[in-house]
């Protein structure tokens, strides 16, 4: 199975978390991160106020218990002798790397090269795509994701929000368009 390192910036947006955590939950590959990639997330929520950080810190800690093995120690001795355009996603990259990963999931492609991911035998992907990729090998298991979010979006926002839309707006249009076609 796969090991995925899931970055903070698809982590933070709950429909694409939703379907993220959705795929590793039915076994279609192993997510790692790190706890500086769940602070960012954490961080990233308290935007919303003290509650977006309340939930997301409560989020945090059901994924840590769901997923004990896939929080990824601090790879300080690492980071130093890696290089990205940006530096301060070099502590995503290390992670990667001390987890076995076989890939990153992030959004942001620009300050993660292929070519400088390959040398230490790591892909990019962003999610998009990569959720995509499971509606050709488990269209069901996907659909099943993609239903429940939807159900459960219809419930919080009290709208009969369309699948297809509802993952278009969540940044995930492939995504929608293929479980729609399940």
């Amino acid at each position: 199975m796969s090991k995925i390192l899931l970055d903070a910036c698809v982590l933070y947006p709950t429909v694409m978390r939703a379907a993220l955590i959705g795929a590793a939950r039915a076994g279609l590959y192993t997510p790692l991160w790190s706890e500086r990639i769940l602070e960012e997330w954490a961080r990233a929520a308290a935007r919303l106020g003290p509650v977006g950080e309340m939930i997301a810190r409560g989020e945090v800690t059901v994924l840590k218990a769901e997923f004990p093995r896939s929080c990824i120690a601090e790879a300080k001795g690492l980071e130093r002798r890696l290089y990205l355009p940006d530096a301060n996603d070099i502590h995503v990259f290390a992670a990667a790397i001390a987890g076995h990963a076989d890939a990153i999931v992030t959004m942001n492609r620009k300050d993660f090269p292929r070519n400088i991911l390959a040398e230490e035998g790591l892909d990019r992907f962003d999610p998009d795509n990569f959720l995509r990729g499971f509606c050709t090998t488990h269209p069901k298991i996907m659909n099943d994701i993609a239903a429940e979010i939807t159900t459960e979006a219809r419930r919080l926002s009290g709208t009969d929000i369309e699948t297809r839309k509802l993952f278009k707006k969540a940044r995930l249009p492939r995504f929608g368009k293929a479980v729609e076609q399940v």
